[in-house]
């Protein structure tokens, strides 16, 4: 094989493994990409936050994680920068958790321009498929570390019954 099919072939392989993982990651993250929609919060004139919102990016990841067992379904949301207060979450037809916010600039320093804007910043909601019914009248949800922990036990089925013939 000479210098230059050797080349070729190793730019084809590096290839192909950089198309794999592009693949796996827009497999695996595609449930995760959320929208967010910047809001205005200044009135009239566009405050410095606003304007932050509306030049950072419109999709942003909120990845979660979904754990059964035999009592209760337990969903794990990274969503960093955020205050307890800022979520609503409801259960849709005992089947799907919807979890909506918004995030908002919080500013550190004030002078200097940013040059990479890679957070997103609006309202955003993300819904997540639920692998069992769940009761929403009993459920918690707790908030630390930029993790929204939400539990919910779930409905309770008699199991298996016994059922009677009549004759």
């Amino acid at each position: 094989m000479s210098t230059l099919e050797q080349i070729r072939h190793g730019l084809s392989r590096a290839w192909d493994s950089v198309a794999e993982g592009w693949q796996q990651l827009r497999e695996r993250a595609a449930q995760a990409m959320t929208r967010f929609t910047p809001t205005r919060h200044g009135g009239a004139l566009e405050t410095t936050e606003d304007q932050i919102a509306a030049n950072s990016a419109r999709w942003g990841l909120l990845a979660a994680e979904v754990q059964e067992n035999e009592d209760e379904v337990v969903v794990r949301l990274e969503a960093p920068g955020m205050e307890k207060e800022q979520f609503d979450i409801s259960v849709v037809d005992g089947r799907y958790l919807s979890v909506r916010g918004e995030k908002r600039v919080q500013r550190e320093e004030k002078r200097g321009r940013y040059h990479v804007m890679e957070c997103a910043y609006g309202r955003f909601e993300r819904a997540v498929a639920l692998p069992a019914e769940v009761d929403d009248s009993r459920a918690k949800a707790s908030y630390r570390n930029g993790v929204l922990r939400i539990t919910l036990p779930k409905v309770r089925g008699g199991g298996a019954r016994r059922i009677q013939v009549q004759g």
